[in-house]
């Protein structure tokens, strides 16, 4: 008999109540060209402190996406493997839930509410869990990978209050977790003015990611008030930096003296 799925939105909220901080690791399939070899290699993840493992990508070149998803839950053990979709062809019912995104950051109805449309008949049979995501994109005003697809800009880091009143609109439309996301490959996170305006006006979980390549932006993310971060690109380039801020983690964990 199958076990039944952790429930991920109760995890989230679990760390944001608490004051714990989690740690995310997105793994994009079209990256992924050997998904047995990324199992082999990461199998001492399944028994790490890490929250969850996250797969998806803004584009789909590889047909690998439900072999990525199977090599991953077998490598994960416990940890649950999220969605982090990048169209409704990256969906399938093999994760335990999915992030069910709107980019409220951006202008193009497609992916404001034309995908979601497209995607929620194939999200309805299946058995994931479904998590009602704010998604922002925020950074210095680079294009990546996530702004070219979506042909949508940046909000600015400079401008923390237009972020603070986005976020405060998917607040008012009842979304339950907000995304503030630098893109993949940026080479700046999402600023802490940012992260700390946006959890004046929400007091509901905080993920942020991209950018994130040192235990420092880690640190300065948390003490703004991200309640858990994702990391991609940091570990494709350096795999040991995974186990380094995984102990830095429970370090910061243990340092706030909550349970």
């Amino acid at each position: 008999m199958r076990k039944p799925r952790k429930k991920v939105g109760n995890l989230l909220n679990s760390l944001h109540k608490s004051g714990k901080k989690g740690l995310a690791w997105l793994i994009d399939p079209d990256k992924c060209q050997n998904p047995k070899e990324l199992e082999n290699q990461f199998r001492w993840v399944k028994d790490s402190g890490l929250d969850l493992i996250m797969v998806g990508g803004s584009h789909m070149s590889r047909d690998n996406f439900k072999e990525v998803i199977l090599s991953v839950k077998k490598m994960a053990g416990e940890i649950p493997v999220v969605i982090f979709p990048g169209s409704q062809q990256q969906i399938v019912g093999d994760a335990d839930a999915i992030l069910f995104l709107s980019l409220i950051s951006g202008r193009n109805p497609e992916y404001l509410i034309g995908q979601q449309v497209a995607a929620a008949p194939l999200v309805a049979n299946t058995n994931l869990e479904v998590l009602p995501t704010a998604y922002l994109l925020v950074n210095h005003g680079e294009i990546n990978s996530v702004h070219y697809i979506s042909q949508t800009v940046p909000l600015p880091n400079s401008r923390p209050e237009l972020a603070q009143a986005t976020a405060l609109a998917g607040k008012y439309l009842g979304l339950k977790f907000f995304f503030l996301d630098a893109g993949s490959g940026s080479g700046n996170p999402v600023s802490t003015q940012v992260i700390v305006a946006v959890r004046e006006v929400v007091k509901k979980p905080i993920i942020v990611g991209g950018g994130i390549d040192s235990v420092e932006k880690l640190k300065a993310a948390y003490n703004a008030g991200a309640d858990l971060i994702v990391l991609g690109n940091s570990i494709e380039k350096d795999p040991g930096f995974l186990a380094r801020v995984l102990d830095f983690k429970v370090w910061y964990n243990n340092s706030l003296n909550v349970n």
